[in-house]
């Protein structure tokens, strides 16, 4: 569902790559003209030493200039509307 609402530039015509890597880390999905990664986390990430990585990661590409918005699989699939609507926002900015 994700994949094809960004695949299908379906979010402001932003383009979307999905598995790119980037540095050392691979994006879950990326959008290099609005220097944006969505990750999408399944349950392994509640394991406090993932969340700890997790951080890490983030706080690393924030320094590049670089965002990162966290989505889980519940969000994905219980209330995708609200994950494209808080994706679109970013993307107004």
């Amino acid at each position: 569902m994700m994949w094809q609402c960004l695949r299908n530039k379906k979010i402001l015509n932003f383009k979307f790559r999905r598995q790119h890597p980037l540095h050392q880390y691979i994006a879950d999905f990326y959008c290099h003209e609005a220097k944006l990664i969505i990750e999408i986390d399944g349950g392994i990430h509640n394991n406090p030493e993932n969340q700890e990585y997790d951080q890490n990661r983030t706080v690393e590409l924030m320094k590049i200039g670089i965002t990162v918005i966290r989505f889980t699989n519940e969000d994905v699939n219980n209330n995708l509307d609200e994950v494209i609507k808080v994706i679109k926002d970013h993307l107004l900015r």
